[in-house]
């Protein structure tokens, strides 16, 4: 057995006695620094090596490297492999539970991710899965209709589970190996990306046939591209009408990051329609009691302003491509890239893409700056060979 300093750029794992890393990095400056993550290496009879990351202490380490000589040397092998007497479901009922995760914007989205793995394997020990196991449960639910990103959320959820159980010694590493081996059904993280936008024309329909309480719910998505849960959870002191902005506080959002989002003149109509309630804090309420869904309505609306409505439908309409209509609308009106993404909270460039289309409106006023380009360009080279000649 022994105590392995792992390399915080390219994670080797290698001897405490080593000064610097085969990639050039220094670790003795790195440990100062508190980077270099420990982990222990042994080998359990009958099996292969085994390496367990330990954490960012190397008296820890050392700990638990003697812990593990201990047990053994005592032949306590179940001590060491806690995951052999633990299930998914098991597992999925501590994490769930945890204050941390529930306290996710996308709680509801990671539970019922997980509930949807569970269905197939939550009585099996966390050590019988195998990558073919996981390889059969992506062909079982793509028969079953769900879409590759789908299956990649059930899988990626356990994945993400698995590795806060380890860091918490409730599984160890080997737990790991099936979820990072199996590989995506979504080869390209854009390539089912949703590209579906609401023209003005469709949005101005669309409101024309909502439900009163839905109107102004419809808009807020339209002119400031907010999620559905930062929506509807929005209170009245998140909302300054008289210097027309909106107030988010890191706990409202889904990245837990705060962020203020302007609100434009269009907009600021609809919410000076609405009544303010002293009985509720929400700004959108139905019969006085805040709204937690409005697929129904919105469905209804659409089918009465002749839009398609549904995630699966082709060109279907569904509320969160009111985010990407947005982001596109923001960049064809040339509001730079930096702001749009501060507005929205998108931290990465990569997820702001997924979020901004191009449409053929966008190809065809490219095309006719080309063609304005190679005219001007005709003209020069024309004009020079005649003064030329």
């Amino acid at each position: 057995m022994t105590v392995l300093q792992a390399c915080p750029v390219c994670n080797n794992k290698q001897s405490l006695k080593k000064i610097e890393c085969k990639c050039g990095v220094n670790l003795a400056s790195k440990k100062k620094q508190g980077k270099i993550k420990y982990w222990i290496q042994y080998r359990l009879p009958g099996r292969k090596q085994r390496k367990e990351f330990v954490g960012y202490s190397i008296e820890d380490a050392r700990a638990a490297d003697g812990k593990r000589k201990t047990q053994k040397k005592e032949g306590r092998i179940f001590d060491i492999l806690p995951e052999a007497k633990t299930t998914f479901e098991q597992l999925a009922e501590w994490y769930i539970n945890l204050t941390s995760i529930q306290e996710l914007g996308y709680y509801k989205d990671l539970k019922n991710n997980l509930n949807s793995f569970n269905e197939v394997f939550g009585g099996v020990l966390i050590n019988e899965i195998v990558v073919e196991d996981l390889r059969e449960y992506q062909i079982k639910r793509k028969k079953e209709g769900y879409a590759d990103s789908y299956v990649d959320k059930h899988i990626g959820a356990t994945r993400t589970m698995i590795n806060r159980a380890v860091d918490n010694d409730k599984v160890g590493g080997e737990a790991l190996k099936p979820f990072r081996l199996v590989k995506r059904l979504l080869k390209n993280n854009n390539a089912n990306a949703r590209n579906r936008i609401l023209s003005c024309q469709e949005f101005l329909r669309l409101v024309s046939h909502l439900p009163l309480h839905l109107k102004p719910i419809i808009a807020t998505g339209y002119f400031t591209g907010m999620r559905l849960d930062e929506i509807l959870s929005l209170t009245w002191i998140r909302l300054d009408i008289y210097n027309r902005l909106i107030y988010l506080e890191a706990p409202d959002t889904k990245d837990k990051e705060a962020r203020s989002i302007p609100i434009n003149k269009e907009l600021l109509k609809y919410f000076e329609m609405i009544p303010r309630g002293l009985h509720d804090a929400h700004v959108f309420l139905y019969q006085g009691k805040p709204i937690k869904d409005i697929r129904t309505g919105l469905k209804n609306a659409c089918e009465k302003a002749g839009i398609l409505y549904g995630q699966k439908v082709k060109g279907g309409f569904i509320f969160h491509d009111l985010r990407h209509t947005f982001n596109t609308n923001m960049r064809k009106a040339g509001v730079v890239d930096s702001v749009i993404m501060e507005m929205t909270g998108h931290s990465t460039r990569e997820m702001f893409d997924r979020y901004n289309t191009i449409d053929k409106e966008d190809m065809f006023q490219g095309m006719e700056k080309m063609e304005d380009f190679l005219a001007n360009v005709t003209l020069n080279v024309t004009q020079s060979i005649k003064k030329g000649s």
